[in-house]
């Protein structure tokens, strides 16, 4: 197993990642701030079909609701808190474990 290090800035001050934890289905709306400012591919855009699943976009089957952002690799997030400062919906929960 690696061991981690206390994260810190370029100049070697502390820094404290803030992990994307989840995101809200039901404030998310979609449009894609958060996957645009994140270079990691931590979210992706997904559809809600008329039973409230969770659905691929190219799912021919489904009838799409309404599309919504959700959790894609969780694992690659860095903790920066990028996409929680262009949401403008405020629907994702940020933490310090990842």
């Amino acid at each position: 197993m690696t061991e981690l290090t206390a994260p810190s800035t370029r100049d070697g001050r502390a820094w404290t990642p803030s992990f994307l934890l989840s995101i809200d289905p039901e404030t998310c709306i979609g449009c894609g701030r958060c996957h645009k400012v994140c270079g990691r591919d931590v979210m992706t855009l997904k559809g809600i079909d008329e039973h409230g699943n969770l659905v691929e976009l190219d799912d021919e089957d489904a009838e799409i609701e309404r599309k919504i952002m959700a959790m894609n690799d969780i694992g690659a997030c860095i903790g920066c808190s990028a996409c929680s400062r262009v949401c403008p919906k405020d629907c994702q929960t940020h933490g310090a474990e990842p």
